[in-house]
């Protein structure tokens, strides 16, 4: 079977997206995707997301250069979430860590930086 998946955005026009490694298959980061979104995504093959807290859509890596290169992107069963399989260039989390899941919920760290923020953000 072939052909364009109905996306079921939210009342806000906006799903989640899951950017996973497409090598290792760590998952790297959670984020939220509008039709803008995607579309920006599959016209230049880099990931983009939706910023909640800033109301406005980004290229992820625009201000770090951390870009993302998404060699495929799959919906889930119900159509309202997409996986991003992608080549992560540095790190994925604004904290400098590789992947945002960096954490346990004791709070143990998992995961290394591999930037630091502060020398990549104002």
């Amino acid at each position: 079977m072939t052909g364009e998946v109905d996306l079921a955005f939210d009342e806000a026009d906006r799903i989640p997206a899951v950017a996973q490694d497409a090598d290792s298959g760590e998952v790297l980061m959670l984020a939220y995707v509008t039709p803008e979104a995607v579309e920006r995504t599959r016209e230049t093959g880099l990931a983009h997301y939706y910023s909640r807290s800033r109301d406005e859509l980004w290229q992820k890596g625009e201000t770090s250069g951390n870009v993302q290169r998404v060699s495929e992107v799959r919906v889930d069963c119900d159509g309202d979430a997409l996986l991003y399989r992608v080549e992560q260039d540095g790190g994925a989390c604004h904290t400098g860590h590789r992947s945002c899941f960096y954490r346990t919920l004791d709070g143990d760290h998992v995961g290394e930086r591999v930037f630091d923020p502060d020398e990549v953000y104002d």
